[in-house]
């Protein structure tokens, strides 16, 4: 009898991590597929929300950009948690026709323009925005990137965690916009962020 109750408690354990194990494979591929790619930010293509909102200096910034390309960064003082990041936006910053790049907070954050001078990028302007704007962008997690053109479009738009995702970034949002995309059939990755409350310009 003992013997039967240890194979049952056995086959029921193995069981049970078997379960788990079923479990946590489905949320990798939920959370590392393509569609978990297209959650999150803005389609290629797509308008992206307009604002205009005093950096820490006191000067106004504004999004389109009236240059040919802007990178909104949103981030806080939790950068300094990835390095090569940092790294990346340095590489773009040494670029002749670098975007603009503005760090965008979901609230006002008086560590954030320490941090960023600590990491050597005490240059970059740091406005607050408002956690409705980010929902409008529908990033939920940073650091995140959306490049922006001139005309208000999106050029490209992702979760960055690496130094090439960032100028892999930059690289995608200087190739021209598809017909497609030029005709607006480009919107939001995810239509749950639509209802996000809707601040902006």
């Amino acid at each position: 009898m003992a013997v039967s109750a240890v194979v049952f408690a056995a086959v029921a354990v193995a069981l049970c991590l078997a379960a788990v194990a079923g479990i946590l494979a489905i949320a990798h591929v939920g959370l590392s597929g393509a569609e978990a790619i297209e959650r999150d930010g803005l389609a290629r293509g797509a308008l992206a929300p307009g604002w205009s909102l005093p950096d820490s200096s006191g000067a106004i910034r504004s999004s389109p950009p009236v240059g040919p390309l802007q990178l909104v960064l949103f981030a806080d003082h939790s950068l300094k948690s990835f390095p090569s990041v940092v790294a990346g936006l340095r590489a773009v910053l040494t670029q002749p026709d670098a975007p603009e790049i503005v760090v965008l907070l979901r609230q006002p954050n008086e560590r954030a323009g320490p941090v960023l001078r600590q990491l050597g990028l005490g240059g970059l302007p740091v406005v607050a925005g408002t956690p409705a704007l980010h929902g409008r962008y529908n990033v939920r997690v940073a650091p995140f990137c959306v490049l922006v053109d001139s005309a208000g479009r999106v050029r490209a738009s992702s979760l960055v965690n690496h130094d090439w995702q960032v100028t892999r970034l930059v690289q995608l949002a200087r190739l021209p916009l598809a017909p497609a995309e030029l005709r607006g059939q480009s919107r939001r990755r995810r239509p749950v962020a639509a209802a996000a409350a809707g601040a902006g310009r």
